[in-house]
């Protein structure tokens, strides 16, 4: 059997399209390698069984990795012990319009238009001597407590992501889902310290998600907010768990509906956040912020199924990557800091690139 890396570069260099990712605080990784070049799209149903990977619009289809046209390989990869060293790279360029639309979030929410919206933009870097193989491995090594992985399909691109958010996890009817928010640098041996914007964001989106699953689901369990730790960063995390009621018809593609954005990446309320992000933000999300990941894949359940948040994420084309980041926006937000949560976040991507 090819080792896991073999299947990459072949495919990769075949140009046929494949995904490898790992689960947050495992060394297995898992391998999906559609047999042609098909691209394969799902709208409002979730019957199909394979790797899903979605954008931020819903009026764009998701792309579907069949389980049934693909070879499914598992494995581990060996790493170096010699430390990754951080990029220092920072890009200044977009600075100036990236405050100009926090100020303008803020002025909205102050307005009354929204409480919460999640802006964002693209940093482009000038990339040498890119190698998937060695990118991927430096990502699993970097963040092992997220959800890191490689996708690619010739028609749409390459992309690259570790992200500490599940969007829903579906055992037997039973769905676990998150609300995580606030950021801040992790210091080792020091206790974080969250400010009030940051606590008030974290129970915004608690609330939200909370709010809409009440009609929803049943018996539902919120846990207490903790601290978690997704690479060189901090999060509030808020775990919700409950049942899909299927006497009312309801199914994980009405959960998906129902969550997706969450007010994690897009803000609340849901329609008229992600209206000012699509007439503000000045260019195309894509897949970040969409989501990814097992569709009815599970080896125990037909039916189970892992969706992960596209956080933390880039495209690469030739000798360039795109770097995606943002950042929870509220009344209380100041567009500098803001600007400077986005230079962290940035460096979970770059730290994995040689730059130019």
């Amino acid at each position: 059997m090819k080792r896991i890396e073999d299947k990459i570069v072949e495919s990769y260099k075949s140009q046929l399209p494949f995904v490898v990712y790992n689960k947050p605080n495992t060394k297995e990784v898992y391998g999906v390698f559609q047999k042609n070049d098909k691209l394969n799209t799902i709208t409002n149903e979730f019957d199909k069984k394979g790797f899903v990977f979605a954008p931020f619009s819903s009026n764009e289809k998701i792309v579907l990795f069949e389980f049934e046209n693909s070879d499914f390989v598992d494995g581990t990869f060996k790493f170096d012990s010699q430390p990754i060293q951080p990029n220092s790279k920072i890009e200044t360029t977009s600075k100036e319009h990236h405050i100009t639309l926090v100020k303008n979030g803020v002025e909205a929410i102050n307005k009354h238009q929204f409480k919460k919206v999640v802006l964002s933009r693209k940093q482009r870097v000038e990339v040498s001597n890119f190698d998937i193989i060695t990118t991927y491995k430096k990502l699993l090594q970097t963040y092992s407590n997220a959800f890191v992985y490689v996708w690619f399909h010739p028609k749409v691109g390459l992309w690259f992501g570790a992200t500490p958010e599940t969007l829903v996890k579906l055992e037997d009817n039973h769905f676990t889902t998150m609300a995580l928010a606030g950021t801040q640098v992790y210091k080792e041996n020091e206790q974080p310290n969250w400010n009030p914007k940051e606590i008030v964001e974290q129970e915004f989106v608690t609330e939200y998600i909370v709010s809409k699953l009440s009609g929803f689901s049943k018996n539902l369990e919120i846990s207490e907010t903790k601290s978690v730790r997704a690479g060189s960063l901090l999060h509030l995390r808020t775990e919700i768990k409950g049942e899909l009621d299927v006497k009312a018809n309801n199914s994980l593609f009405s959960l998906v509906d129902l969550l997706h954005p969450t007010p994690a990446v897009c803000g609340l309320p849901k329609n008229v956040a992600k209206q000012f992000i699509l007439e503000n933000e000045n260019y195309n999300r894509a897949y970040y912020t969409g989501f990814l990941g097992e569709l009815n894949m599970s080896s125990k359940n037909d039916k189970d199924s892992h969706l992960f948040v596209n956080l933390r994420c880039m495209e690469v084309e030739g000798n360039e990557a795109s770097i995606f980041v943002g950042g929870g926006i509220t009344k209380d937000s100041n567009p500098e800091k803001e600007w400077e949560e986005t230079v962290q976040k940035s460096q979970i991507m770059l730290n994995v690139l040689d730059t130019q």
